[in-house]
């Protein structure tokens, strides 16, 4: 498994399943993002506490906008992840990523301990500007520790 990118690196345009809480289909991260970039977030499963968590303050930090719209990616299907964008009224788009290879491309998966053969994401946040360079990574270490908001914040504003 690869690193993560880290701030400078480009993303690479990876295309994947990108749902919007009624439909979906394929699309490019590229013409995923906004005129000025967008913010990339990996929570594992959109029906984790962590997601629900998450997605439910970066609405409330009123993150997510046309010129950089708050993308996600996580392991589920079209159809769980349009359930969990409609059953939470969240405005934000979320590329499916079911076989795990958006997230092993961006280096992100990692071994479960005591599940034998069984990878999940880490949770991630990347501020990306309009040509997928990172201006600003976070990867946690562990499975519970809040998010820089402030950082993220300041990341996104100089977009």
């Amino acid at each position: 498994m690869g690193m993560p990118p880290t701030q400078g690196d480009v993303v690479p345009d990876f295309e994947a399943v990108c749902c919007d809480g009624e439909t979906f289909r394929s699309r490019a991260l590229a013409e995923t993002l906004g005129s000025d970039g967008g913010l990339l977030v990996s929570t594992g499963f959109v029906f984790s506490a962590i997601a629900e968590n998450w997605y439910k303050r970066f609405e409330g930090y009123g993150w997510g906008s046309e010129a950089v719209p708050l993308v996600g990616i996580s392991r589920d299907g079209p159809y769980a992840q349009n359930e969990f964008l409609r059953g939470n009224d969240l405005p934000f788009r979320l590329f499916a990523d079911v076989s795990g290879g958006v997230s092993e491309t961006l280096g992100l998966l990692t071994d479960r301990h005591h599940m034998a053969n069984v990878t999940t994401p880490r949770r991630s946040v990347f501020v990306l500007d309009a040509g997928r360079e990172v201006q600003y990574a976070h990867v946690a270490d562990d499975w519970t520790s809040p998010l820089p908001r402030e950082e993220i914040g300041a990341a996104l504003e100089e977009l």
